[in-house]
């Protein structure tokens, strides 16, 4: 299923469909309290999940991370790799780890971006402070964009919906598509990680849904 849409924000392009723009940056991983450089495009084979947020030892932040940590070991079952961005250091992401009641239970790795690049790249960087601007993105295994949401600060990630869009995400993947057919997940009313899929003819199935 080719699905393209463009998103402009600040003359920066993402496309979903499109290959990313890959970084390379240092990361503290508070699981083993090690500051490593990372690369984006090692992670290739994987469906990586990049949370973007304000700032360290910030209030909706601290509940990202610890409701994305609560279903961490979901995020893992489904191949996918969980990393936090802002414009802080590894050495504020450190200390915030180190002081936080929420933040010092997590596994996340944790990605600096002070000089702005990643943030800007994706087109998260907000320009009157300085900051990254809350959002998130999912990365299928080829390096290709396939989920961009950014919105309000004050507005903490639904951690469920996230969970939600990225088994969808994998399922349209990973399934195998008969000639004139594709695969999609449709539109659910109330809170469900379970995935359903439907098998739509284009020809046949058009008007029908």
């Amino acid at each position: 299923m080719d699905a393209r849409f463009i998103l402009r924000i600040g003359g920066n392009i993402m496309e979903i469909g499109k290959e990313v723009v890959d970084f390379k940056e240092k990361a503290y991983f508070p699981e083993t309290d090690e500051i490593k450089e990372i690369s984006l495009k090692s992670y290739r084979g994987k469906w990586v999940v990049l949370t973007f947020y304000p700032g360290d030892f910030t209030f909706v932040c601290a509940t990202d991370i610890e409701a994305l940590m609560d279903r961490y070991d979901e995020f893992k079952k489904v191949s996918a790799e969980v990393f936090a961005v802002s414009t802080d250091t590894v050495f504020s992401h450190k200390g915030w780890v180190q002081v936080s009641p929420r933040v010092s239970k997590s596994k996340i790795p944790m990605i600096q971006d002070p000089k702005k690049e990643i943030t800007t790249n994706y087109g998260f960087l907000n320009t009157d402070t300085g900051g990254a601007r809350r959002g998130l993105v999912i990365i299928d295994p080829e390096g290709r964009l396939q989920y961009y949401a950014v919105f309000n600060d004050g507005l903490g990630k639904d951690v469920g919906n996230i969970l939600f869009s990225l088994k969808g995400l994998k399922t349209i993947h990973d399934a195998k598509e008969g000639a004139g057919h594709i695969c999609i997940v449709p539109a659910v009313s109330k809170p469900t990680e379970n995935i359903k899929t439907m098998d739509i003819d284009t020809v046949k199935d058009i008007g029908k849904l």
